[in-house]
């Protein structure tokens, strides 16, 4: 079965090739991919692939078919594309919602820290918020290069799951 994947801008053909345990072989677009994945917790996996570690979190989003990828140094929007997305893409001119814009976390948590100000430019990548969820901090990056329009929260707050934080134009 094959899926088609959002991750950030970059959108793939995605297939499960082969299983055994928890060696799989995936093929991206028309690149063959041998991962060995393992849940180490619920929601985190440890993948090793061509000779390298990776830990990834993988976080509900919004929707069903909206995640949220981070690793060490990354974070990434994921989505799904199936029917009804492609049909909500078609109708709303691919910007389903500027996601890109707004930072938001997709479960209830603890501000940390706010690195950034009202006004500050920021880059892609660069954090803008952390958050303590479930005795782990996640850190918030921007998606793109922009200014800081608003903050919505402030450090010590508590948030509720998909409450918005900050806004980015």
């Amino acid at each position: 079965m094959s899926l088609e994947i959002r991750l950030n801008d970059r959108y793939a053909q995605v297939e499960l090739v082969s299983r055994d345990e928890n060696k799989v072989k995936i093929k991206v677009d028309d690149k063959i991919h041998e991962v060995d994945i393992v849940e180490v917790e619920d929601g985190v996996y440890s993948l090793l692939m061509n000779g390298r570690s990776y830990v990834v979190e993988l976080m509900d989003g919004v929707t069903s078919k909206k995640y949220n990828a981070k690793t060490f140094y990354k974070s990434f929007d994921l989505e799904i594309i199936d029917a009804e997305t492609r049909y909500l893409m078609s109708r709303k001119g691919n910007d389903i919602e500027d996601e890109g814009n707004q930072i938001s976390s997709p479960m209830p948590g603890k501000i940390v820290k706010i690195p950034v100000k009202v006004g500050e430019k920021v880059v892609a990548g660069q954090s803008v918020i952390i958050v303590s969820a479930m005795k782990m901090e996640s850190e918030y990056k921007a998606g793109h290069d922009g200014v800081i329009k608003e903050i919505h929260v402030k450090e010590g707050d508590t948030i509720e799951g998909n409450q918005l934080l900050i806004s980015i134009e």
